[in-house]
């Protein structure tokens, strides 16, 4: 465990409980993130990334503990409560529309409007150039249609909407898990840019040795459980291979011993 900090976690979850039937999905789960930090969530499928990704956005209720955002307590969010607390997640389907452009999607659900009811098509146009600018994203055509994009752009326009939404707690999904090298370099550098910003990134990833590229915080759950929590540097992908290893041959003596 972390000895100390130096600061304030913007997002806490503590002892946080949830089943589905008589399945725990979490069981007395701890987690911590920071502004200005990556913070990598590292487990086996199955061990309840999804869950705890899906508490904070608002769209599952836990059954116990407490949920911290910005020093703030909430018993749970809903997903309202989450995106005005600046939460913003993406997934791996992105949840993009295919048959719009860059600013189709980037002011999805939000357009901007000129004289009260027509689509201010320039403006978003405008807007969303100078967004990829700023987030040094490359599309050289923005105006086709997101399905003739590559999975890096769509990618990175997914976290350009992120971002555009006003988010500083960005949560990823695998972000990179059908991207090739190119592609892949290119958004965690994306990452590391945000970082610097001040962002909170919460990057859920079985890509160990990317996580140790980007990652500041590395949070361990295995089997619903939380395991350890430490700074990435602390640390190794061998290192943590052995504690992920341990862990799995203590859970299983414990099935043992019932």
């Amino acid at each position: 465990m972390l000895s100390a900090k130096t600061k304030e976690p913007i997002v806490e979850m503590k002892n946080v409980k949830k089943a589905f039937g008589y399945i725990q999905a979490l069981e007395d789960m701890n987690f911590s993130a920071y502004a200005g930090e990556v913070t990598a969530i590292v487990g086996d499928n199955g061990s309840g990334k999804s869950t705890l990704i899906k508490i904070l956005t608002g769209c599952l209720k836990p059954d116990e503990g407490e949920v911290w955002i910005k020093g703030r307590y909430f018993s749970s969010l809903t997903v309202k409560q989450s995106i005005k607390e600046g939460i913003t997640a993406v997934y791996q389907d992105l949840a993009l529309d295919n048959c719009k452009d860059c600013a189709g999607n980037i002011f999805l659900g939000r357009e901007l409007v000129k004289h009260g009811i027509f689509l201010d098509h320039e403006r978003m146009r405008r807007s969303t150039e100078e967004l990829l600018l700023r987030l040094h994203i490359s599309i050289p055509d923005i105006t086709q249609p997101v399905e003739r994009m590559s999975g890096g752009q769509r990618q990175a326009l997914a976290i350009a909407r992120a971002v555009y939404a006003g988010g500083d707690i960005l949560i990823f999904d695998e972000p990179t898990s059908a991207m090739g090298v190119k592609e892949t370099s290119r958004i965690l550098k994306l990452f590391l840019e945000l970082k610097a910003e001040g962002k909170s990134i919460i990057l859920n990833s079985h890509n160990l040795f990317q996580v140790f590229d980007i990652s500041d915080r590395i949070c361990v759950i295995h089997n619903g459980r939380f395991v350890d929590s430490f700074l990435t540097k602390d640390s190794s992908p061998q290192k943590l291979h052995e504690l992920i290893v341990e862990k799995e041959e203590e859970l299983s003596d414990e099935t043992m011993a019932k």
